[in-house]
């Protein structure tokens, strides 16, 4: 399977990760044509799907609360019960602290890497007029990453592993792939696209 992301470009780098005009970039990997198309063929169905943050999951009363293993503010405690769910005399003012936001997916791929249990969610950032770097998230069980340069027409593929063993960042290398962006969406500020990458050691499809 391809990757398929979709990702407002401008928008999310703003909120998430601010916009950087003089940004310098460490370009790695073996250098990939885009192929810029009026349309991408595919499932992006995955883009109405959402999660709550880190730490925020579902309760069994169908209502968010913590999740089992998180933290929470001090004071909240005495607004759980036993089953930590939020007492309902204590509900307005408990969902005043919780951020229940909904996160909307914006990547939906399969990977074979190490230390990698899958992710959701990709960011993109512009660096300058032609340049973008765009990389998926980490989270507890996933600590790789596929990292994308974008610069005109190239991309510059690699993959970075913060393993939980290794102090160093480990990057690996692109060996070949296909990357295919639609190019009217791009221009309006947002990222759809598919990516087939094979790396030194990693496949990530």
């Amino acid at each position: 399977m391809n990757i398929k992301l979709i990702i407002s470009i401008l928008t999310l780098s703003i909120i998430i990760f601010g916009f950087s005009s003089d940004k310098q970039l460490s370009i790695k990997g073996q250098k990939i044509q885009i192929d810029w198309s009026d349309s991408i063929p595919g499932d992006f169905s995955f883009t109405k799907k959402w999660s709550y943050l880190l730490g925020v999951e579902m309760k069994s009363d169908g209502r968010a609360g913590w999740a089992d293993g998180s933290f929470a503010p001090e004071r909240c405690y005495s607004m759980l019960d036993s089953n930590r769910i939020v007492l309902n005399d204590s509900a307005e003012i408990f969902y005043q602290l919780l951020d229940t936001t909904h996160q909307f997916h914006t990547i939906q791929c399969d990977a074979w890497c190490y230390e990698w249990l899958g992710t959701n969610f990709i960011t993109v950032n512009k660096s300058n007029t032609d340049t973008f770097e765009c990389f998926t998230h980490l989270n507890m069980a996933t600590h790789s990453s596929l990292h994308l340069i974008i610069i005109k027409n190239i991309c510059y593929p690699t993959i970075e592993l913060r393993s939980i063993t290794e102090r160093e960042i480990i990057t690996y290398q692109c060996n070949g792939g296909q990357i295919q962006i639609d190019r009217n969406l791009w221009n309006e500020g947002i990222m759809k696209g598919s990516v087939n990458q094979t790396l030194s050691g990693y496949n990530f499809l």
